[in-house]
């Protein structure tokens, strides 16, 4: 199977493609700010997973997805600055919080996999 094929890896490149396209709207003055950090951390998830599954052994690959289960931390957490911070609404940050606990929750799955 190729890891383009698992859905932890479909989920979390679906969801930063959602972070680009919402980021895209914030103030111009968070473009070297949250934007970019958010962008970052969003993209680290599947970026991690595909390095760790090209790396040579399990353990080196269980080391990305522990980086990647990480990223998806940082993400939420930007998550919530960017509503308290009224740039999103509620109703997208909670949304996007349930999306990114179920990408965590498929890393774990797919750590304790490994």
């Amino acid at each position: 199977m190729k890891v383009e094929d698992l859905d932890v890896f479909k989920l979390s490149h679906k969801l930063t493609l959602r972070i680009y396209e919402l980021t895209g709207k914030f103030p111009s003055g968070e473009k070297f700010g949250l934007v970019s950090q958010m962008r970052r951390s969003a993209t680290s998830i599947p970026t991690n997973i595909m390095e760790g599954a090209y790396r040579v052994g399990r353990k080196e690959f269980k080391h990305f997805i522990s980086i990647a289960k990480g990223s998806c931390g940082e993400t939420r957490y930007q998550l919530l600055l960017s509503k308290d911070l009224n740039y999103i609404n509620a109703e997208k940050y909670f949304g996007l919080q349930a999306e990114y606990e179920r990408v965590s929750m498929m890393l774990t799955k797919l750590y304790q996999s490994l």
